[in-house]
């Protein structure tokens, strides 16, 4: 009878330990005003976290999903990436679009879905869509960026772009079918993206032990031929350097990469969820040890990049700035204008739209506004 044999685990890898000392020789050369950017980046999504949340609590906002504890797979990544890049992201990416440019106001605009959301009011909240950035929409439907992405990196191949993409997914997209057909046509046609799972070890309440039998994302991807490599997502210099060189080797030719980030999904799956219905209460206080804030302070202040003073700097000029955004974002009243349902569908409004859109302000005009319209 023919031994099991299985394939060894790739190794996670880290620069960081716990305590924010170095423990590798590939620690990356990043300018100190970038790594205090950084930093600045992992605390105002700290505090934006904590600030949108007690508004749904308030009943402000109708629904809301925190990325609380995985701000450095966020940050690392999003310092990676080039201007003409890419992103077809997950729901907690905001990171990567504030670091790219995204506003504060518009992205709570689109949380309340006012007359100044860029998206009109057509997406649920934390649901963005950024063009300028190249920020592709999200979607909730688990998995369906995966294979839009491998499909986008090869049309970049195609048009002879020298771009790649990234993609964001957490763990539970992994047993999604869309995860299969985009590692299978990546890897076939040696597309240039960057598979980017964020094992944050629970989809909604299904933990990962239940998702797979592989002791790893990250091994999946020698089945589809091509490099699969696993990361302290807690650590923001390890995801800065496994995403560099990833996103290197798409761009040279060299095929796709699948990075596993071993993070944690410290708060609920989203507003409308009880974790605590599901996980042992214990869990999210053990990973607190391993907090990406507190690890990258630590690492700033060995390089004299930080002190108190300047923290306290950095938390009063975030608050402030969440709050203005609040205030603008708040002050917009109006709703999307109802006329806005048929524009953005066509460069051209085809006949049946504009008899639809006629009708229904017709009909308006004879019964009176409908929801704040």
């Amino acid at each position: 009878m023919a031994t099991e044999r299985k394939a060894a685990a790739p190794d996670v890898f880290q620069i960081l330990d716990r305590d924010g000392k170095v423990r590798s020789d590939r620690e990356p050369k990043v300018p100190a005003e970038d790594l205090r950017r950084l930093y600045r980046g992992m605390v105002l999504l700290r505090h934006l976290d904590e600030r949108m949340l007690r508004l749904q609590r308030q009943g402000r906002l109708g629904f809301y999903m925190t990325s609380t504890g995985e701000e450095a797979c966020q940050l690392g990544s999003a310092y990676a990436l080039l201007a003409d890049d890419w992103i077809f992201p997950s729901y907690r990416e905001p990171g990567v679009a504030f670091w790219r440019g995204y506003a504060l106001k518009d992205y709570i605009c689109q949380l309340l879905g006012n007359a100044a959301d860029p998206l009109k009011g057509r997406q649920m909240p934390v649901h963005h869509s950024v063009k300028s950035i190249h920020f592709v929409s999200i979607s909730s439907p688990v998995g369906t960026q995966i294979p839009q992405a491998a499909g986008a990196a090869m049309a970049a191949r195609i048009r002879g772009d020298k771009n790649a993409v990234i993609t964001y997914f957490g763990d539970g997209a992994t047993s999604t079918s869309d995860f299969h057909v985009g590692m299978n046509f990546a890897g076939v046609f040696r597309a240039p993206v960057v598979f980017f799972c964020r094992n944050n070890r629970w989809a909604i309440s299904v933990p990962y032990s239940r998702q797979t039998a592989s002791p790893t994302v990250a091994q999946k991807a020698r089945a589809y031929g091509f490099e699969g490599v696993r990361v302290d997502g807690n650590d923001l210099l390890a995801v800065l350097v496994v995403t560099r060189e990833a996103l290197e080797r798409a761009r040279s030719g060299g095929g796709p990469t699948l990075i596993e980030a071993e993070t944690y999904r410290v708060g609920s799956h989203s507003s409308s969820d009880d974790p605590n219905a599901y996980r042992d209460t214990q869990e999210p206080k053990e990973w607190q040890e391993r907090d990406p804030v507190e690890r990258f302070r630590k690492y700033l202040a060995t390089k004299k990049a930080w002190d108190e003073e300047w923290q306290k700097q950095i938390d009063g000029e975030v608050q402030a700035e969440v709050t203005a955004a609040l205030k603008a974002a708040e002050a917009e009243e109006k709703k999307p204008p109802i006329e806005s349902l048929f524009e953005d569908v066509y460069a051209d409004v085809p006949w049946h739209l504009r008899e639809q859109r006629d009708a229904l302000l017709g009909y308006l005009s004879r019964r009176g506004p409908i929801g704040g319209h």
